[in-house]
């Protein structure tokens, strides 16, 4: 047995059905003279064209929303960059010293 295909319909057909289906014309006459699959569909379009409008039938885009492109991180100053870099250097400074106390303290 074949499985039924998924049917993808015009937005300017189901444009037509529904302003039909809104002016007063019942969803199953309507999915018999067209031949739709289930008079279903016309019931959940029509309160996508209420709520959204004509663009609310149009196409979907497929997949997953693209990610925003990652933030550029702010330019730092140069002045606060230097300062980092001094303040790290400091650090290295400090460090070494303490290195060279402690292995002439062993030394003795």
């Amino acid at each position: 047995m074949a499985k039924p295909t998924k049917h993808a319909y015009s937005f300017e057909f189901k444009l037509a059905l529904v302003e039909r289906f809104i002016a007063g014309e019942t969803a199953p006459d309507l999915a018999a003279e067209v031949g739709l699959s289930s008079p279903g569909l016309l019931k959940t379009w029509a309160p996508v064209y209420r709520r959204e409008g004509a663009d609310g039938l149009g196409p979907k885009p497929k997949g997953r929303p693209q990610a925003p492109p990652a933030a550029q991180p702010a330019e730092i100053p140069e002045l606060e960059r230097l300062r980092r870099e001094n303040e790290r250097l400091r650090a290295e400074a400090a460090y070494l010293g303490k290195l060279r106390a402690l292995r002439a303290q062993e030394r003795r």
